[in-house]
């Protein structure tokens, strides 16, 4: 069969994160290519990807395993949050039972430089327990859904940023800010002044358009929580950025097609 006459490959990304939409925006322009990306639902306003969109869970690894097989994917980019870390063990096993190949598009995390004071956990639960120690104003920017890890820390007092209001249980002296990256230096600076925290508190998402946090932080004498990242599925191929997905995902549909 000649290209002109193959149907496009298809190639399913599971996220939504600024790599995820950067990498379908980039496969997306090819029309050898048919890209769906799926997003877990838990924004209320996503920012929707280039290409085509499906929303929700797949019912387990088995349940993706089926779509895989049903839309005839012949490849997956788990291209997930650093923090969605059962999503990338049902990824892995699904890929093994559809016999689909699959690529951890994973961003490098976070590292301390001179002057940080980082305090580095393993759990929000962890984050809670180091906080009445480091001060008791605190920046929280670990995202509405774990706020209850928080919520009996009834002397301290919390700023709580998110793209999407959370709900309780949440500590009861809290103030929300809805806002979504990127943030600047000069930005997070000023909200560290006019809010005199004391202590930031984030997971190490590595992303780019959060990272100014940390220079703020460092600048101001501030400490650090960081939360470390879940582990990963062992023995995938992984990517740190969409340039490297994208030729990853060249290669393995040309060594395909000369077969």
């Amino acid at each position: 069969m000649s290209d002109a006459a193959r149907p496009p490959r298809h190639v399913l990304i599971l996220g939504g994160t600024t790599e995820a939409r950067s990498l379908a925006a980039t496969l997306a322009a090819e029309p050898a290519l048919r890209v769906t990306s799926s997003l877990a639902g838990r924004v209320a306003a996503p920012r929707l990807p280039a290409g085509e969109v499906r929303i929700g869970g797949f019912g387990g690894p088995d349940g993706l395993a089926r779509w895989l097989r049903e839309h005839a994917v012949d490849a997956l980019i788990d291209a997930t949050h650093p923090f969605a870390g059962t999503i990338s063990f049902h990824a892995a096993r699904a890929a093994a039972t559809a016999h689909v190949p699959l690529l951890a598009l994973r961003r490098p995390g976070w590292v301390p430089g001179p002057g940080d004071t980082w305090h580095q956990v393993t759990s929000l639960d962890e984050a809670a327990a180091a906080l009445p120690a480091l001060g008791n104003r605190v920046f929280l920017t670990t995202g509405r859904m774990g706020l209850s890890h928080f919520a009996h820390l009834t002397d301290l007092w919390f700023l709580v940023r998110s793209v999407d209001a959370p709900e309780p249980p949440h500590p009861p002296r809290m103030e929300v800010l809805l806002d979504r990256g990127p943030f600047s230096v000069e930005g997070e600076r000023e909200l560290l002044r006019r809010h005199r925290i004391a202590v930031l508190v984030t997971k190490d998402s590595g992303a780019a358009a959060t990272a100014p946090k940390l220079t703020a932080a460092r600048e101001a004498g501030i400490p650090v929580v960081v939360v470390r990242r879940p582990p990963t599925p062992d023995g995938i191929p992984t990517a740190a950025n969409p340039a490297e997905a994208a030729e990853w995902l060249r290669r393995l549909l040309s060594e395909a097609g000369a077969r």
